[in-house]
């Protein structure tokens, strides 16, 4: 019952699927059901039709670990085409995460970052479409074996996976016959943060914390913050949620002007690494020193994986008590650790937190300090100690953050 109500979920919702529109979706093997019953909710929405496309991350690390260089080199035309000519066409695009945190433990990860950012690169016609707001994507997840076991070691194979879904559910607000309008109350419930902040004229945040963060982060001229939906620049104005779930409200940094340090308080997982215990020392924006207890090699692969993926293109604000948060679980899964944590963002900036910013080509980014990249790797620095303290453009400081919260002019 509550996996069709969480299928129809992420179709009404999450893609707010148009009639005849075709929906893209990439699951794990794994997914199947959750494909199924998504499938079935886009067609009783009138989908044009449903194209899935899975993946089996057990073959890939088998092809990480064996396969030649060339299988690497390049992104086949096969699958460039694919993603840009269904973008072309008008397709949605879901995207179904689950992946175990341990089953690339131990292989080296190089090639497989290098690809990924090649393949962005390829597939350009989509990834405008995404990036300017005229197609819609949405990223949900599904508990796998793997995963559930990793976040609950405790429980046996059949108790894990189901605690993992009750877990999602919960985080999604999926109840049946209330999921809609539990959305709609959530939605709203952005708009406060969103208008107070962007109406502070705010010249940059300052973050502190015990871990040993302390980090000055410039804002662009003209930024803008978002939360909750997203709109399609088409003529319905389609309205549609990106992630599922959702609790942040974020924006972008000025590109040239981060100065400090930053530790991560929670693991990162990238492409089936885990990433731990890692911190940064910013310098004019750009990542100038770092390290990490564990994934040291994939962190920097990540940073090197083109020019810009060093300097941070997303700040999020996510409170210390969010829903997510309160469940007091480290998921290793970046889509629910982001929503339990502020975060930042290596790599690629949003086009929609400047104003006017999508109307700006690639070549335009950096003239008003966004970062433009193949990568956007999202990793958490919230603290229960965690402050944001605001300085305004005429001088002002304000507090955003206080004890990893919201201080309570936002709520």
């Amino acid at each position: 019952m509550k996996l069709e109500e969480y299928a129809r979920l992420i179709v009404d919702q999450g893609l707010n699927v148009k009639a005849r529109q075709l929906v893209v979706i990439s699951a794990p093997v794994e997914a199947k059901a959750l494909v199924r019953a998504v499938s079935k909710a886009a067609f009783e929405r009138h989908a044009g039709d449903v194209v899935v496309r899975y993946k089996d991350d057990v073959v890939e690390k088998e092809r990480l670990e064996h396969a030649d260089d060339a299988a690497f080199d390049h992104v086949p035309d096969y699958d460039a085409l694919f993603f840009n000519e269904t973008a072309k066409d008008g397709a949605c695009y879901l995207s179904i995460t689950g992946n175990d945190p341990d089953l690339m433990k131990g292989v080296d990860m190089t090639r497989l970052v290098e690809y990924r950012a090649k393949l962005r690169e390829a597939t350009k016609i989509q990834h405008d479409k995404l990036d300017h707001m005229e197609a819609q994507w949405c990223v949900a997840a599904c508990a796998t074996p793997g995963w559930a076991q990793k976040v609950y070691p405790e429980l046996s194979f059949h108790d894990a996976i189901e605690r993992l879904w009750n877990a999602i559910f919960d985080a999604c607000r999926v109840e049946p016959g209330k999921t809609k309008e539990n959305w709609e109350r959530h939605n709203a419930s952005f708009v406060k943060k969103v208008d107070l902040l962007n109406g502070l004229d705010i010249a940059s945040l300052h973050y502190k914390n015990k871990r040993g963060t302390d980090l000055v982060v410039k804002l662009p001229d003209g930024y803008r913050f978002a939360g909750g939906s997203s709109t399609l620049r088409d003529a319905r104005h389609t309205v549609y949620f990106p992630n599922i779930p959702t609790e942040e409200v974020f924006s972008a940094p000025y590109k040239y002007g981060v100065d400090g340090v930053l530790y991560a308080t929670m693991p990162l997982i990238y492409n089936g690494s885990v990433i731990e215990d890692f911190h940064f020392r910013f310098q004019e924006g750009k990542v100038v020193d770092f390290d990490a207890r564990t994934g040291r090699d994939v962190l920097e692969a990540i940073l090197k994986s083109d020019r810009n993926a060093a300097y941070l293109g997303e700040v999020a604000l996510v409170p210390v008590d969010s829903p997510i948060s309160k469940m007091d679980t480290i998921f290793y899964n970046t889509l629910f650790d982001e929503n339990a944590s502020c975060h930042f963002a290596l790599g690629a900036a949003y086009l929609e937190c400047v104003c006017d910013g999508l109307e700006l080509r690639e070549d335009q980014m950096d003239a008003v300090g966004l970062n433009d990249s193949r990568v956007h790797v999202d990793f958490m620095v919230g603290s229960e100690d965690l402050s944001i303290v605001a300085t305004l453009k005429n001088g002002a400081k304000v507090d955003v953050f206080k004890n990893g919260n919201w201080v309570p002019e936002f709520e």
